[in-house]
């Protein structure tokens, strides 16, 4: 560490930042469903969550080694690159969680890394072909494949229990879905700390090899490990209520049974892309599972206004994040005074939009409250008018059913109408 300069240290620093907001921006993958179902208590699912994300950082280096050695050539690329592709990365993650859209912190950091080097070296200096295979096309399947499990898995599960009507029965049953729930939200966790802190681990170890500190294609050194679980781990413990907000409430109204599909899922995709080198969005993993679940439940609904809205931002991360990493580049070439005011413009947008959240501020008071959700769209005005009407439910068992909607007749945990 002993040829680190000064610029280098900005690198550092500028990363372990992204890590953090990454951390508070993806909480919502892990925690959103424990959270809406009321499976857990919102600080305590994201202290859960935050020493779970520092766990699993030590897991795996594979997905580092993609992002340090894999999607930009090293040969010619400046440590100020990879400041310019952070400032992009940041400002895109923090404008995203000001308008509570779970978009992907990866596709961030890529695109501003993307445009950045473009910006300094040409076209030349990406892998086209790693690209491709490692970041646009899991971005393409990772979503379609939890959704699809996640939306089998809950048809199974509820078609298990379809025949259970005992209410100790499905007093049980309603119990046993909230513990794998959490279960489940902590292996999203895990697999969250596994990939995600990987790419922050792979930034820094990046401008460690352009400053000459590292060889080309080494692995993370321990401290570069250490210091980016810690971040990530920091930023989830804060909780990025806004997004899990949408997640938990805003793309659909989940149940247990649906909120343990969808977690469950979603982990074993984001796993197996770890062990793969696959450098997948685990918020489009999540996003996609919960969708799916929506969809698995007899009487369920997607808000498709939400998700298209959703849709449009994860369309929009790379080229916007690459623009502002370019722009950002195209300054740190001018020189010193470049450099300064670049980190002027990621300082002093990275207040105004903490300004801007103040003014209706969300956190774990209020991050499942429903007022001011967006109306229903088309399509769900047009399942929920076909839906069976409401039943009655024995008033003995409120807290068994206070989140069951009437139109999920065949819901394991509901108990038997009155006669």
């Amino acid at each position: 560490m002993e040829h680190i300069t000064l610029l280098l240290a900005i690198v550092v620093v500028t990363a372990l930042v992204f890590d953090f907001t990454n951390g508070f921006h993806d909480t919502a993958n892990a925690m959103a469903t424990t959270i809406s179902t009321g499976a857990m208590k919102p600080k305590t699912a994201v202290a859960m969550s935050a020493v779970l994300n520092l766990i699993g950082a030590f897991l795996s280096v594979e997905v580092a080694k993609t992002i340090s050695g894999g999607i930009v050539n090293e040969d010619g690329i400046r440590t100020e690159v990879i400041f310019a592709a952070l400032v992009g990365a940041i400002l895109w993650n923090l404008l995203t969680w000001l308008l509570g859209l779970p978009s992907s912190s990866s596709h961030a950091l890529f695109g501003g890394l993307i445009g950045a080097a473009v910006m300094s070296a040409g076209w030349s200096s990406i892998n086209g072909g790693t690209v491709v295979t490692k970041v646009l096309l899991p971005a393409i399947a990772a979503p379609l494949v939890a959704g699809i499990a996640a939306m089998l898995a809950t048809r199974l599960t509820y078609r298990i229990n379809r025949n259970v009507t005992d209410p100790n029965q499905l007093k049980s049953t309603a119990k046993g879905y909230r513990a794998g729930q959490i279960a489940s939200a902590g292996l999203v966790s895990l697999a969250h700390g596994t990939n995600d802190a990987q790419k922050t681990m792979g930034i820094i170890t990046l401008a460690l090899v352009t400053s000459g500190v590292l060889a080309p294609g080494s692995n993370p050194p321990m401290w570069v490990i250490v210091s980016a679980g810690v971040a990530i781990a920091l930023g989830t413990y804060l909780g990025g209520w806004r997004i899990i907000r949408t997640m938990g409430k805003g793309l659909t109204d989940l149940q247990p049974p649906q909120g343990f599909a969808a977690q469950t899922s979603a982990a074993t995709v984001i796993l197996a892309s770890s062990h793969l080198g696959f450098s997948l969005s685990t918020t489009q993993s999540c996003s996609g599972a919960v969708m799916g679940s929506g969809l698995g439940r007899k009487g369920g609904v997607v808000r498709w206004s939400t998700a298209t809205r959703m849709f449009i931002a994860w369309g929009l991360t790379l080229p916007a994040a690459g623009l502002v990493g370019a722009g950002a580049e195209f300054l740190t070439k001018q020189g010193p005074w470049g450099i300064a005011v670049t980190a002027v413009i990621l300082v002093g947008g990275s207040f105004a939009i903490w300004v801007a959240s103040r003014r209706q501020p969300v956190d774990h008071t209020n991050v499942n409250d429903t007022d001011g959700d967006e109306p229903q769209g088309v399509v769900t005005t047009a399942i929920a008018a076909v839906q069976p009407p409401p039943i009655g439910v024995p008033a003995s068992e409120p807290e068994l059913i206070s989140s069951i909607p009437a139109s999920a007749p065949d819901d394991p945990a509901r108990p038997p109408a009155k006669v």
